[in-house]
């Protein structure tokens, strides 16, 4: 018959104490930054496209020399872009390892990025007139009004009344 050693129970939170002391802090994160990365060559004019939908103003922008012909050229690696009290980072695609974020006849990757306006009657047709493709009306529900879009980069938008998040939380 085996031995059981009686225990004072002091021993289970003793041994809790060490194994947390001997795990690692867990991160502590300062924020969150969307990152469209575009089809290599297309961040500038991603850039300009976003500025022109949705009014984004551009906070900083990196560039590397790109060779063309016998000379070398500054080329957008990436942009800062501000898209309201966001913070949208469009970069190129640097290489063919680095997925851009979306291949004609790929399968879409279920990012949706929503942006909340006053206006979405006036956001969609500012986007659309920038080159966004209006998927389907912009409409009502009990949420408040909103409209899907997809721009020339793949990147599916909703656009929704800013009332909305509280209506439908």
């Amino acid at each position: 018959m085996a031995e059981v050693a009686a225990t004072n129970g002091s021993e289970a939170p003793a041994a809790a104490a060490a194994a947390a002391a001997a795990a690692p802090a867990p991160a502590v994160f300062a924020g969150l930054k969307v990152q469209l990365t575009v089809p290599a060559g297309r961040a500038e004019e991603a850039a300009a496209f976003y500025k022109a939908a949705f009014a984004a103003e551009e906070v900083t922008r990196s560039t590397h020399l790109k060779r063309k012909g016998e000379s070398e050229e500054p080329s957008l690696l990436c942009a800062e872009l501000k898209v309201g009290a966001a913070t949208v980072l469009v970069c190129d695609q640097p290489t063919d390892d680095v997925p851009a974020l979306r291949k004609e006849g790929a399968v879409a990757s279920g990012l949706v990025l929503r942006l909340e306006t006053s206006d979405v009657n006036a956001a969609a047709a500012q986007a659309a007139a920038a080159g966004a493709a209006l998927q389907g009306e912009v409409s009502e529900d009990s949420c408040g009004v909103g409209a899907t879009l997809v721009d020339p980069f793949g990147v599916t938008w909703v656009l929704a009344s800013a009332t909305s998040a509280k209506k439908c939380a």
